[in-house]
């Protein structure tokens, strides 16, 4: 008996439908093609920390850093009847067809459950990247081996034990030590990606609420030409720029220095000369088709959505048959589907979407960009338009979703946007003045695509006359324009997406800076919305405007972390690693060994931790802890939250210490649980 098993249970619905005749039974469908079942995502999870030992219930520093020797999976609470109606199938089938989504996440969540019953019968993988009939029949029919897959599952094993051991570890050691300061019923979850997102926010907070404009001043000139006028932009010389009239970023900001320099190129003689024309062809790209995060900082641009309803949009699409995987990290397409382009592109133009119908009509079917790359394709491939016609009613959402990546689709078959770029430089009373001209040969996909236009920040309105070097130019006038420093703008939460994708313009080493620039950023694809929706579940971030601000409590965790865990640095490097894990570079258990020490080094680190004391708290004289009321054997007593460190105690008097009368008392009088917060790990879910 052949028994796929799909991730979820609307790709079984869509797997049993093109298997024929399918029938449904309590847990699985049958067809003529084998039995479906399906998951609910994660059947099976991480336990508790309780369940490796029954005193870690409670959360104390001396028993940090919890590090399991066995790794136990035990099967969610809510999903036990079908994992069991999965486990019996498993039992009777002679081949295993694994039907996860084309992930990490998706080929760990079937594997892990193979692994758990110990199945034993050969396992096939099918990567289901649309679930219109074409796309299922194609990857049915080019099944491959699970066990190349291996190393993506390994990955995705290393990705879930870092995460445990830190957001297990972390967060109890932060929030132990919060509370010590007074800080009770806080709960401070600590994750290996979560915390350096929530930086960015707060340090940007931080850098415009800091932020001073500064006025600084440019200087053009118009200069004639035989063949025309044009306009060229003063830039001051290396040596001019070590002038106190210049600020570090080369910006002129004395304003008197700026009148002197008005005043010396509007005096005579006004000859110039033309020290460099250069002209050089270039060749614009057609933007590349959209990986989800790339669609979801494309709809919030566009439309304000944020990244959660972009990927619930996105995901209904392709439930709907509509459009590719939704959860891609990638943005280029295999060559194979070149063949789909002629039918996709004839649904699209005769469709009554006025958002991609024009651009459609328009397309050329036997134009090949470059986001046709097999070797850019790993187990999936870029978010597009199935061969599906558009004959069903969207939501406004979906539609403007889909008209995205229709359009980011349909794109790929125009020409390049060609033109040519002219540099201009100037020598005008020992000085250099420079400009840039562009003039478009062939418009190309621009024709009838909107994208965003790169301006350079010395290129002109002005169409540039036919010079070169050599030429004789001669100075009409010289004005000066005024500019004022603005503040960075607040994430959105569709900036924030961005940020963690582009996270290397974050990092604080300058050469991991360079190391990174090409790594997938932190965080995946499929995770990125639900971390910024849990930092604004848990009170940590707050939406103004559609602009993200940071919490009293995001302040508070942030600042008492150490740069380790609140820069990108390495979680980007953690990312980059599991990646390559992905790709057969690097074990397991060398991942994991780094994420011990990592973990062992920051829990160590809380007990310094640099936390504030809460508000109407009591402090310890001795060791700045919080104090806190206890009852004891002969009455209410006051004892110190750093407890056993300090072993500092008061008398009650009328509710308050009595800071007249400290006694101490020895270890053997103490039951270090009425010292230690008692915290739950229900306080952490």
């Amino acid at each position: 008996m052949k028994l796929y098993i799909a991730e979820k249970p609307s790709m079984a619905r869509e797997l049993a439908a093109f298997l024929r005749n399918p029938k449904k039974f309590n847990g699985f469908i049958k067809t003529d093609g084998g039995l479906v079942t399906w998951l609910f995502g994660h059947v099976l999870q991480p336990v508790k920390p309780d369940a490796y030992d029954p005193k870690y219930k409670f959360w104390r520093p001396d028993d940090l850093p919890i590090v399991p020797k066995q790794w136990k999976l035990e099967v969610n609470p809510e999903t036990v009847q079908q994992f069991n109606i999965v486990k019996s199938l498993i039992a009777e089938a002679d081949l295993i067809i694994h039907a996860g989504d084309p992930d990490r996440e998706g080929q760990l969540l079937v594997d892990e459950v193979l692994d758990f019953v110990g199945n034993k019968k050969p396992v096939k993988r099918i990567l289901l990247n649309a679930l219109d009939e074409t796309s299922i029949r194609r990857a049915n029919n080019n099944l491959r081996d699970n066990s190349e897959f291996f190393n993506l599952k390994q990955s995705a094993l290393a990705r879930s034990r870092a995460d445990w051991l830190i957001g297990m570890n972390l967060s109890r050691a932060y929030t132990i030590a919060a509370r010590r300061l007074g800080h009770d019923g806080l709960v401070l979850p600590v994750g290996r990606v979560k915390t350096p997102t929530l930086a960015l926010v707060v340090r940007r907070e931080r850098e415009i609420q800091n932020f001073k404009p500064v006025d600084f001043f440019n200087i053009n000139a118009k200069f004639s030409h035989v063949n025309g006028d044009f306009v060229a932009q003063f830039k001051p010389s290396k040596k001019m720029l070590d002038l106190p009239a210049f600020d570090r970023e080369g910006r002129l900001i004395d304003k008197k220095f700026a009148e002197e320099l008005i005043k010396k190129f509007s005096a005579a003689p006004h000859d110039g000369k033309i020290t460099l024309y250069k002209t050089t062809e270039k060749k614009e790209s057609q933007p590349l088709p959209f990986s989800l995060s790339s669609l979801q900082i494309a709809a919030g641009k566009s439309f304000g959505y944020s990244p959660q309803q972009v990927l619930d949009a996105a995901q209904s699409l392709y439930e709907k048959k509509l459009t590719t995987y939704p959860r891609s990290d990638c943005e280029y397409l295999p060559t194979t589907q070149l063949a789909d382009a002629r039918r996709i592109l004839s649904n699209l133009a005769a469709s009554n979407n006025d958002g991609v119908k024009t651009l459609s009509q328009h397309a050329a079917a036997e134009i090949k960009s470059r986001a046709w790359n097999d070797q850019k394709i790993s187990a999936h491939h870029a978010i597009i338009p199935t061969q599906k016609a558009l004959a069903i009613n969207l939501t406004e959402i979906e539609m403007n979703v889909y008209n995205l990546i229709a359009k980011n689709y349909v794109v790929q078959f125009y020409p390049l946007h060609v033109y040519d770029e002219t540099v201009v430089e100037v020598k005008y009373k020992d000085e250099k003045f420079t400009t840039r001209g562009k003039v478009v040969k062939i418009l190309g996909w621009r024709e009838f695509y909107v994208a965003p236009k790169t301006k350079l920040e010395d290129e002109t309105e002005n169409l540039l006359p036919k010079m070169k070097a050599g030429d004789n130019v001669t100075q009409d006038k010289s004005t000066l324009k005024k500019g004022v420093t603005k503040p960075p703008v607040r994430f959105t939460s569709s900036g924030l997406v961005q940020g963690m994708r582009e996270i290397h313009k974050y990092v604080k080493n300058a050469e991991a800076k360079k190391q990174l620039k090409d790594v997938y950023g932190i965080g995946t694809e499929a995770t990125r919305a639900a971390i910024i929706e849990d930092l604004i579940q848990r009170g940590f971030l707050k939406s103004s405007r559609k602009n993200l601000v940071p919490t009293d409590k995001a302040y508070l965790l942030i600042d008492a972390l150490p740069d380790e865990m609140t820069y990108p640095d390495a979680t980007a490097i953690w990312e980059d690693k599991l990646h390559s894990m992905s790709e057969g570079e690097g074990t397991l258990e060398e991942f994991l060994s780094g994420q011990v020490q990592f973990t062992n080094k920051l829990c160590n680190a809380a007990r310094s931790a640099n936390f504030t004391l809460a508000e109407n708290v009591f402090k310890c004289p001795n060791c700045g802890s919080a104090l806190i009321k206890r009852k004891g054997k002969n009455g209410d007593f006051w004892g110190c939250r750093a407890y056993p460190r300090c072993k500092t105690t008061f008398n009650d008097k009328n509710g308050k210490p009595d800071f007249d009368r400290k006694k101490f008392l020895g270890e053997k009088n103490f039951n270090p649980a009425e010292f230690e917060p008692i915290i739950s790990s229900a306080d952490f879910n």
